[in-house]
């Protein structure tokens, strides 16, 4: 593997990192601006609450659909060409969302919306792979936290009193160029060598499942946690507490403000504690913040708790990812893919299952269900400290 962790790196690697994190940053600001207007597109093609949970659970279904073709469509191009067509896509299809007016409408803009964010997802997370492939070191804390930010400046404008349209209308004509000029500075094979290749490779090693899945439980409950917030704050604000529009969108910026906060500073508390304490403590936190949203008796209160919900969690998913890349230091690459699965999975089930019993019951009743499944993570803490597992020169089961 191509090392640049012990020597100055080169300006085109280094141009290409920040180039990638402009793309995280515009990419968190734009799923920012649609998650916490989900009140405002509900009104505006008049779908019902029985049908919402339909709607954003066909997001995350077709962005898996949009991810796993544009892995075929990679291995035709690069990451790097997939990249630069589909993030300025993503955000017409925000365009598109604030431009319609019927059900036919939202159905197609927000299924264009899944399909274009599956196909970035997996061109971004290929990229910041290969880049961390060369750099040597890790970085992907970096691109988090980057999205994290975007996350942050999303909400904020989301909470203006622009119109839908203006407001959408306004973040393309913004982002494209930005995205397209970062998108001259991508890492390519000049900057990146054989590291595509070196990490594919890494990738498609043979490893067990059966190490991975009490991290990927955590996975799945820890996005279950981050889709019931990105996906029903707003409407928890809006339907139960009756607050001004101007409310909709604090809580994800409070609950991202914090998250960025904890996995700027997440390092330092592993280390000073360990990755199972972290964890564990990190799931108590996230289920005392549902327990106090379930409880709020009015807006400030909630927003406070969602932000501890943000605290807990902004800890566990970096230590996932972490913690497969110890059980398999020769295979790190192959572990990171497969766990990776279940924040889809988590999102599937989050969004519909959170909304479906805010339907039937209330949205306080609704919080409990997160709450409980994220203490899951500690009964299989122990997993984030366990050690390496010895792969047998044979192993043949498949990736």
């Amino acid at each position: 593997m191509s090392s640049a962790g012990t020597t100055e790196v080169p300006t085109g690697l280094r141009r290409a990192r920040i180039a990638l994190l402009v793309s995280y940053l515009a990419q968190g600001a734009v799923f920012a601006l649609l998650v916490t207007r989900i009140p405002s597109i509900q009104t505006q093609y008049g779908i019902s609450d029985n049908l919402l949970p339909v709607f954003l659970a066909a997001v995350p279904i077709l962005a898996g659909v949009g991810s796993i073709s544009m892995e075929w469509v990679v291995k035709k191009t690069s990451p790097r060409a997939v990249l630069r067509i589909v993030q300025p896509l993503v955000c017409l299809t925000l365009l598109g969302v604030g431009a319609g007016d019927n059900m036919a409408e939202a159905a197609v803009a927000l299924g264009a919306f899944g399909l274009m964010v599956g196909g970035l997802d997996a061109s971004q997370a290929m990229s910041a792979v290969a880049l961390q492939h060369r750099y040597g070191r890790s970085i992907m804390q970096g691109f988090y936290a980057s999205y994290s930010l975007g996350g942050i400046i999303g909400a904020l404008l989301a909470a203006t009193g622009f119109t839908q349209l203006s407001l959408f209308g306004t973040t393309t004509a913004l982002a494209i160029p930005v995205v397209v000029v970062a998108s001259v500075w991508y890492a390519g094979p000049h900057e990146l060598g054989h590291a595509v290749e070196e990490a594919a490779a890494a990738a498609a090693r043979s490893i067990p499942w059966k190490p991975l899945l009490p991290l990927c439980l955590a996975m799945c409950v820890a996005y279950i946690a981050d889709a019931t917030v990105s996906n029903w704050s707003a409407k928890y604000m809006q339907d139960l507490l009756h607050t001004s529009k101007h409310m909709y969108a604090i809580p994800y910026a409070a609950y991202m403000v914090v998250m960025l906060l904890g996995r700027t500073f997440g390092d330092g508390r592993v280390q000073r504690w360990g990755s199972v304490r972290t964890v564990s403590l990190g799931a108590i936190v996230c289920a005392v913040g549902f327990g106090l949203v379930s409880v709020a008796p009015e807006q400030w209160t909630a927003v406070v708790a969602f932000a501890v919900v943000g605290l807990g969690v902004s800890v566990v998913v970096p230590q996932v990812f972490a913690a497969g890349g110890r059980l398999f230091p020769g295979a790190s690459d192959a572990a990171v893919a497969r766990i990776n699965i279940f924040n889809y999975v988590g999102f599937l089930v989050g969004s519909p299952l959170v909304g479906g019993i805010a339907v039937g019951l209330d949205y306080r009743w609704a919080m409990l269900v997160p709450m409980v499944l994220v203490l899951l993570i500690l009964l299989v803490a122990k997993s984030f400290g366990a050690p390496a597992v010895q792969l047998a020169e044979a192993d043949t089961v498949a990736v």
